[in-house]
């Protein structure tokens, strides 16, 4: 099973500059890096950052540089804000098109707090389509058509990352979404690991089932659950030794035909520039193992 593997630029957000997590990640052995769409406590226009990141990947030998967060805020209830919000992302991407190959840009269509004002940050049933109306899906399918059309137009996909928080948190809504955007170049990043914080999360059965044939990329991250008296919690760790069986996720995105990218991330604190070797050599282990029939 051969795939793009891409490194999150959350390895490297350590105080390195660009020139460096390039370098860094080419020797590491990935394939890429998922960029932020802005880089936070820098000033410069989005052509300033774009020629930055381009000048770095050229330097480098970087092969698939992508783009990510932030999405686009199609959850505010001000008309005026949400129109801005496309305009800004149209923009973005045609002047990243411009300087680089598009395959697949990670998005998200904003985040849907919680209507209980006493509910905890935790309780992410009750925030994203937890608290979502017909109306926040109708708002996201509508910018997400027009964003659609340019990525169409530009020969790229746009991916909704399923995190929790937003419209596009769990399998059935981000499908719902999907169905009503009704564009082949919006799809969605599958990241089991954040379903994991949910109180029942799907299966990974489940959430590959119901993306199938619409999963454009992929998010790997892991946890290791430590249990309170109040709830569960889920501490970071390395893709290979927490919860989620990556093996058997790669196993039925096989089958389900997936041929995207693998991004994997570090959300999580210490030397991360060790965890981006140790986290590639996994996914370079399980993906060898499915390709000699050993998995």
């Amino acid at each position: 099973m051969s795939l793009p593997i891409i490194m999150h630029v959350n390895y490297c957000e350590q105080g390195q500059s660009l020139e460096e997590m390039c370098e860094k990640a080419v020797g590491w052995g990935y394939d890429g890096i998922e960029f932020r769409r802005a880089r936070s406590g820098v000033d410069e226009t989005p052509e300033q950052y774009l020629d930055a990141v381009a000048a770095a990947v050229e330097k480098s030998g970087l092969k698939q540089p992508m783009f990510g967060g932030p999405g686009v805020d199609m959850a505010n209830e001000d008309a005026a804000f949400r129109a801005q919000e496309v305009k800004d992302g149209l923009e973005f991407y045609r002047l990243a098109a411009e300087r680089f190959e598009l395959t697949v840009c990670n998005t998200s269509p904003g985040p849907l707090r919680s209507k209980d004002p006493d509910a905890p940050s935790w309780a992410y049933d009750k925030s994203g389509s937890g608290a979502a109306e017909d109306k926040h899906f109708e708002w996201a399918a509508e910018g997400f058509r027009e964003l659609g059309a340019l990525a169409e137009e530009l020969g790229f996909k746009l991916a909704f990352e399923t995190h929790m928080g937003c419209l596009a948190d769990l399998p059935e809504p981000t499908a719902r979404l999907l169905d009503m955007i009704g564009s082949p170049a919006v799809g969605a990043n599958l990241d089991y690991g954040n379903m994991v914080y949910f109180p029942q999360p799907p299966s990974l059965a489940a959430a590959v089932s119901t993306l199938a044939g619409r999963t454009y990329m992929l998010h790997l991250k892991n946890v290791y659950p430590v249990a309170t008296a109040e709830r569960t919690i889920n501490i970071p760790c390395g893709l290979g030794d927490g919860i989620i069986n990556h093996r058997e996720e790669f196993k039925l995105l096989q089958e389900a035909g997936f041929d995207g990218p693998v991004c994997v991330e570090a959300p999580r604190g210490g030397d991360r520039e060790w965890f981006a070797q140790q986290d590639i050599a996994y996914v370079q282990s399980v993906l060898g193992d499915l390709d000699r029939g050993d998995a």
